[in-house]
């Protein structure tokens, strides 16, 4: 069977990646599984975190995008990331000025956050068209502290920082600019570029771990539907979405509209996903303040029975949203980015 673009779907990945997994060490408390963005190795006093990913979507800004899309996974887990390794696979054609450009990119980005490059590989290959990027960037924190979606209840809210498909829309501007010239305003377009400025979730998933969470999940390939959909898969609960509550920006909405793209299930590195005890919501949303980040409360975690679904209302609406529109959220599938990037 051949496999479509984009990461596999999950009941795949499970069958022919996760089930394929004999061996269990005693020294790991957190292994792979839908929604887990991180493994999780005791090291006595302190845990330590880790967790892998490729960029291989992007071109300009693959070097701090490789930065971001492996610390934004340690800091799901409301811990500040320390090192990170990288794995460079370039073209035939790279040149000398081409690797220098994005390893600054990525030094300068590491930098910002206060992670040392602390290893990996480059090497030029005939096996890409394009650079590709693997990164694992590691973290620690003291034993049995850091977050996990395992602990999702109803009644909990659902919070998700800043708004939907900035990478998303970022690496289509800059990518694809020549597409989008006269469609929409060159000031759209460089707004749009800007988000990829955005796509760092390290200091949300800090400030909402010193205040304790049920769990997050930083938004990457399958957009927000995706997120949610995959974290109610660690903790066997249901969902409800309102959509109107979502933030979307408005060059986003453009840029979907000229690709035919969902913005709902585009990549958005730079949106974290935090499930909030509902005593927590004020304590959250000054915390989320007080870090410089926008956030909004966009849902309510529900019993597994009452399924994973988006509704038309919004929380405002209260019991009156009782008996309004909702639609079934499926499981993730081929990001939307690959309608651009084919």
């Amino acid at each position: 069977m051949k496999l479509p673009i984009g990461k596999l779907d999950s009941d795949l990945l499970k069958k022919i990646v996760f089930d394929k997994i004999k061996y269990k060490s005693d020294e790991v408390k957190v292994r792979p599984g839908i929604g887990e963005d991180c493994a999780v190795v005791d090291f006595g006093e302190y845990d330590c975190i880790m967790s892998t990913d490729p960029i291989s979507s992007a071109v300009k800004d693959i070097g701090r995008l490789s930065i971001h899309i492996t610390c934004n996974d340690i800091a799901s887990n409301g811990v500040q990331p320390v090192g990170i390794m990288l794995a460079c696979m370039l073209p035939d054609g790279t040149t000398d000025g081409d690797v220098e450009y994005i390893m600054g990119q990525a030094a300068e980005t590491a930098a910002k956050l206060k992670v040392e490059i602390i290893g990996g590989h480059t090497e030029i290959t005939p096996a890409v068209n394009q650079p590709v990027i693997v990164s694992t960037a590691i973290g620690k924190y003291p034993a049995g502290k850091s977050q996990t979606g395992g602990n999702m209840e109803p009644g909990d809210f659902i919070m998700m920082t800043k708004s939907v498909g900035l990478e998303g829309t970022g690496i289509i501007a800059t990518d694809f600019e020549g597409k989008l010239k006269g469609v929409i305003s060159d000031e759209e377009i460089e707004r749009a570029k800007s988000f990829l400025n955005l796509t760092s979730v390290v200091p949300e998933g800090v400030a909402a771990g010193k205040v304790g969470t049920h769990g997050m999940h930083d938004i990457t390939e399958g957009g927000i539907l995706g997120a949610v959909w995959e974290m109610c898969q660690i903790s066997r609960t249901g969902a409800e979405i309102w959509e109107k509550d979502i933030p979307v920006e408005p060059e986003t909405e453009k840029i979907c509209k000229v690709f035919d793209i969902n913005p709902l299930r585009l990549i958005s590195s730079g949106s974290m996903v935090i499930i909030v005890p509902r005593d927590k919501e004020n304590e959250m949303e000054k915390a989320m303040a007080e870090a410089g980040v926008s956030a909004s409360i966009i849902g309510i975690i529900r019993p597994e029975e009452e399924g994973i679904c988006m509704a038309s209302y919004t929380k405002t609406c209260g019991a009156e949203g009782q008996g309004r529109i909702k639609v079934k959220i499926d499981p993730p599938y081929a990001d939307e980015i690959y309608k651009a990037v084919k």
